[in-house]
């Protein structure tokens, strides 16, 4: 663990150095975000705690950026100028841009908070604030968060079924607002039982950001908010994790991490949950296998039988093979269109599962090694060994690499 922690403190020192003074390059995500919906007071004592549980960004309004610093995290600028309406009002625009001059050059600055589930009738005008904001300082984020696939067409501003009338609200936002992330949120936890679009929602993302050459951000269920919704286990928040990193998800954000107790979030009323342990555990295993993910493309994502909506059989030319009784996600990774790296996640968030792996067409000479999460080093199995079996806990998720 203590590699890993020099190698995370490492990229922090790049990270903050590429952004302090001088001339400004455009935003670019060299780390997988960790953060929240529903921020503590930027004080000492929370943001403490915000860095004890392995986040990497707090939102904050401008007065909180030394706050954060202090605490070695990223933060997200809150503030009401941000809005697509201040461009339009002379006064509104020049305490805008009073803003953007305030905190462009903060070390710890990492985005903009624009707007939350637009309708694509906004998108000219966020379009408009993102360029503006992109001009004046490209070197931080403007993030917009975007509905689930179970919205409404009326939410959503285009027509269709689900699958049709989702594309084309994702084919508008990329063109017309030309992010630099997309972000979206799907609630898929009920007391009724599970959704049915998780991974459809999941795929469909996945493959607007790849058409687009953007990373991806999930924002995942952690609270009763509704009253329609039963709290996530922490295996449940496992399988949203490692689920989403299988997809090539670059962000995972918790909804929600602090309110009242009648939000029933990882802290209510300024106490931590049980499951705000559960989520920092996660966190540190994200941050751990960021340097290995952020190197990787997504390739491909595949599933065993039986496939949930919206997904992929593994195919019979898919150099990685699963059998086994489980049920699981297959994520290939690489470069160049070349698939160097896999991810294995058990589907079921009950019951652990074995998943036997059969590597196709392996070099001579070359070995499986998976990836430690506990010091950030890949470990491997015997050369030339072509069939493995991984013991995966439920919703668990584990990388491996070929060379």
């Amino acid at each position: 663990m203590l590699r890993c922690a020099v190698m995370l403190a490492c990229l922090s020192l790049i990270f903050n150095y590429a952004y302090a003074g001088g001339a400004q390059k455009a935003w670019k995500q060299d780390h997988i975000i960790v953060t929240f919906w529903c921020p503590p007071p930027a004080t000492d004592e929370a943001l403490a705690a915000v860095a004890a549980e392995h986040y990497t960004m707090t939102w904050t309004p401008a007065d909180g950026l030394d706050v954060a610093h202090r605490h070695g995290l990223r933060a997200m600028l809150q503030d009401g100028l941000l809005t697509p309406a201040s461009l339009d009002d002379p006064g509104q625009k020049a305490k805008l841009d009073a803003l953007i001059d305030r905190v462009k050059d903060h070390p710890t600055l990492e985005a903009y908070f624009i707007t939350d589930e637009p309708s694509a009738a906004a998108f000219p005008a966020l379009g408009r604030l993102v360029a503006y904001l992109r001009e004046r300082d490209p070197a931080h984020l403007a993030y917009i968060n975007l509905f689930p696939t179970y919205a409404s067409n009326d939410q959503l501003g285009t027509t269709g079924d689900t699958v049709t009338a989702y594309r084309e609200h994702l084919r508008q936002y990329v063109e017309v607002v030309k992010p630099a992330l997309i972000s979206y949120d799907h609630y898929h936890f009920f007391k009724r039982g599970d959704g049915e679009q998780y991974f459809l929602n999941l795929g469909m993302i996945r493959k607007a950001a790849l058409d687009a050459g953007l990373p991806f951000l999930n924002i995942i269920q952690a609270d009763t908010i509704d009253d329609s919704w039963r709290l996530p286990t922490a295996p449940e928040l496992r399988f949203l994790v490692y689920t989403t990193l299988a997809y090539g998800g670059r962000g995972i954000s918790y909804f929600t991490y602090w309110g009242p107790a009648a939000y029933g979030g990882l802290y209510q009323d300024g106490k931590r949950m049980p499951l705000a342990l559960d989520a920092a555990k996660l966190n540190a295993e994200i941050n751990a296998l960021s340097p290995a993910l952020m190197k990787l493309d997504s390739l491909g994502v595949y599933h065993t039988p039986p496939l949930p909506e919206g997904t992929e059989a593994i195919p019979a030319d898919s150099p990685v093979q699963i059998t086994g009784s489980g049920e699981f996600v297959l994520g290939l990774f690489g470069f160049d269109d070349e698939v160097t790296a896999f991810m294995v996640v058990n589907r079921s968030y009950r019951e652990p599962a074995a998943a036997r792996l059969r590597i196709r067409n392996m070099p001579t000479g070359s070995g499986v090694q998976e990836y430690d999460r506990t010091d950030c080093t890949w470990r491997g199995y015997a050369r030339g060994t072509e069939t493995i079996t991984v013991e995966l806990k439920p919703g668990d998720g584990r990388l491996f690499m070929v060379q």
